[in-house]
């Protein structure tokens, strides 16, 4: 399929992005790595009337921590994240998070700020951020990550915001993060992730609604002391998933139990 006709600017900094953005309007976007919406555009179910390019803003390509903070930029390949020492330090479930993102070709292209300012219910990086509390970074605002994520492909930036940074805290205990799927680049039929954080568990979950859930019911059972098995029967308190050619809604609730209950107990060492 070819993509519907689109006008095409390159900026070089997250000003004249913004700049960009304002001048052509809220049916605009921002392509970063462009793996998740060149496919959208390619089909016309995205059908943008003008691409801001970003790939030329070397500030916004970085990993650094501080202050008890993963700090990384929202141009940051997949691949950085995946080898770089500092993530492996001070949240390594996001660097495995990375390891497992497509093939070699999305890895080296595409952004972590891409996959959040997409907001794909099957993305894993939204999971992450909302199970541990990230704070994600524009040109005009700070939002905490359960209030970014507002329905499948949308999130609470205006029209003319960038995606600058996603600040995670350190958490560097026990962790896992499981995703099930048919083939080995696919993405998430539904994925689970356990990771401990200042003694208590956070768990998240994957592509069972329109956004990434909190898994907050189960989180409260290990806290009063259930085991994985009983804990992970409530992975699927209020959920609401919606069926697809590979899964119904009661196949969806199944597999958030079965891989809440996996990623818990490999995470304790089980």
């Amino acid at each position: 399929m070819i993509p519907a006709a689109f006008e095409y600017e390159k900026a070089s900094s997250v000003e004249e992005a913004v700049s960009l953005l304002q001048r052509f309007g809220e049916d605009a976007k921002v392509l970063a790595g462009g793996h998740s919406l060149i496919p959208l555009m390619r089909l016309r179910l995205a059908q943008p009337s003008a691409l801001v390019d970003i790939n030329g803003v070397k500030e916004l390509s970085f990993i650094k921590a501080e202050g008890g903070k993963l700090r990384i930029g929202a141009m940051t390949r997949h691949v950085e994240i995946q080898n770089s020492d500092v993530v492996r330090q001070n949240v390594p479930i996001l660097a495995e998070i990375a390891d497992e993102v497509g093939d070699n070709q999305v890895r080296n292209m595409g952004t972590i700020g891409g996959v959040l300012a997409h907001a794909d219910s099957a993305g894993d990086y939204p999971t992450l951020a909302v199970m541990l509390e990230a704070e994600l970074v524009t040109n005009k605002s700070r939002y905490q990550a359960k209030d970014f994520f507002k329905n499948v492909f949308t999130t609470a930036m205006a029209a003319d915001e960038v995606l600058c940074e996603v600040v995670f805290p350190v958490a560097n205990g026990p962790h896992k993060y499981i995703k099930f799927r048919r083939r080995l680049f696919d993405w998430a039929i539904v994925g689970a992730g356990a990771q401990k954080v200042n003694g208590g568990w956070r768990i998240g979950l994957t592509n069972v609604g329109p956004m990434p859930v909190r898994a907050t019911a189960v989180e409260q059972a290990l806290a009063s002391g259930a085991t994985p098995e009983q804990a992970a029967e409530h992975a699927s308190d209020g959920l609401q998933p919606s069926g697809d050619l590979r899964a119904s809604p009661d196949y969806k609730k199944h597999l958030a139990r079965v891989l809440t209950k996996r990623a818990i107990q490999q995470a304790q060492g089980a």
